[in-house]
């Protein structure tokens, strides 16, 4: 079984084929690849030249070129299939094999990360839907970038009968088997908005863990609640036991043919269920319910910081509060008010970490951002929302919720939304803001 994992991506820079570096061209170029290598240990920066007969010359980093078909991987096996209905065995070990034969990958490969997430493959019939998908894809891919992960957007059903909240499970079984570089694989729902840009996942908490989701046992052994965990956001581990944990997930999903009797079966245990059809989190919550010996152990269910936070909790007055806060610990902090280059955002949210918010829970009423508000019941596509709210509520704070996020990305580029309600335009900043006024 694997251990943790999840490196990060860095810039590929090519040169063309026969440039001739002037000797001291070269030294410069040897001594600023020095330099990252000291202070950027575990970067995966990639430097490629050509050779003459454009063979690649690998110098540090990823080699993307490099594919060996002698001998041959897990993708040669015509036995191999992508399908959630036909089953992967002795993955661990194909991954195994698949990283040594291709070393430039190893190095950093037990923290290396595929974010995946998706949407429905027709246009939303909500007016303001496509706009809604499109920032909430704009902001996946803006955490990514800061912090390197790899991202695949899904909008096709990869399996006819795996729709709805099941269309997860093919979709991360194939980033699994396209990514074996990867150790973890991220799934985040479409309406789940990350807000705390800096936040990074505390990997070495789950080392021991295969799943990773938000929950709470008490609710699950103590209460028997359909919510005790949300589904909507997962870490799960590119091995052999998470491939086996998708076989049995899914074998209470729509391809199997025994679907129909699971939803009672459900409803059976777990009363507050609302809808009477088997789904992908009663059913998770129903084999830890039932088979807590097998599979409690490995899966961690994350309750210390929003992990993925119900978006009712977090919204309201809660953007401006936690905004002042910041602003003050940016204000007490000129390092915090420094400017700086994106690609080393990491390095200052680890301060602020440090500095200001360490051993800070992360829940209601916590100093911290809420790291993930989930938009759980909105259904910004299709505009069914829960009839408990106004689906204007929803669309509003799905908005102020992506321009409280996109102020943390714009800072790096000198902008900020001065209103939360108005995606556009932009303001621009002062130099040593916050502690200089606009």
């Amino acid at each position: 079984m694997g251990k943790h994992g999840g490196a990060k991506t860095r810039t590929a820079v090519c040169f063309s084929d026969g440039v001739i570096f002037f000797a001291g061209a070269f030294m410069s170029l040897i001594l600023v690849w020095s330099y990252f290598s000291i202070f950027s240990p575990s970067s995966n920066f990639t430097l490629i030249g050509f050779r003459r007969g454009t063979e690649p010359a690998k110098c540090s980093g990823f080699d993307m070129q490099f594919d060996p078909e002698d001998p041959g991987s897990f993708y040669d096996d015509p036995d191999l299939s992508y399908s959630i209905e036909r089953p992967i065995t002795g993955w661990d070990e194909k991954r195994k094999q698949w990283l040594e034969s291709h070393p430039s990958f190893k190095p950093g490969s037990e923290n290396r990360i595929v974010m995946v997430t998706g949407s429905q493959p027709a246009p939303c019939k909500n007016p303001i839907g496509d706009h809604l998908l499109l920032r909430c894809f704009k902001n996946k891919v803006d955490y990514c970038r800061i912090h390197g992960h790899d991202i695949f957007y899904s909008n096709s059903l990869l399996h006819p009968k795996m729709n709805s909240y099941w269309t997860k499970l093919p979709a991360v079984k194939a980033a699994m088997l396209a990514h074996p570089e990867a150790e973890w694989i991220w799934w985040v729902d479409s309406d789940a908005i990350f807000t705390d840009m800096e936040f990074t996942l505390p990997l070495h908490r789950y080392r021991y863990h295969n799943l990773v989701v938000h929950g709470w046992p008490s609710i699950i052994y103590d209460q028997q609640s359909w919510t005790a965990v949300n589904a909507g956001v997962f870490l799960i581990r590119n091995c052999q036991w998470s491939m086996e944990l998708i076989d049995t997930w899914k074998s209470m999903g729509p391809v199997s043919p025994d679907y129909a009797k699971w939803g009672p079966i459900q409803r059976s245990i777990f009363k507050d269920k609302l809808f009477p059809e088997s789904d992908d989190q009663t059913a998770l919550i129903y084999l830890l319910y039932k088979h807590k010996e097998v599979y409690y152990p490995k899966i961690y269910l994350e309750a210390e910081y929003y992990f993925q936070g119900y978006w009712i909790g977090v919204v309201g007055g809660f953007f401006a509060n936690v905004t002042e806060r910041y602003l003050e610990m940016e204000r007490e902090d000129a390092t915090l008010r420094r400017r700086h280059a994106e690609k080393v955002s990491e390095r200052y949210g680890a301060f602020r970490e440090e500095r200001f918010l360490k051993g800070e829970f992360g829940g209601r009423g916590s100093r911290r951002r809420a790291f993930v508000t989930h938009f759980t019941g909105c259904q910004p596509c299709s505009g069914d929302h829960n009839p408990s709210y106004d689906g204007d509520t929803c669309w509003n704070e799905m908005i102020r919720a992506l321009n409280f996020a996109d102020n943390q990305v714009m800072r790096a580029y000198g902008y900020v939304h001065t209103d939360l309600s108005k995606t556009s335009p932009l303001q621009p900043l002062p130099f040593d803001y916050p502690d200089e006024t606009w």
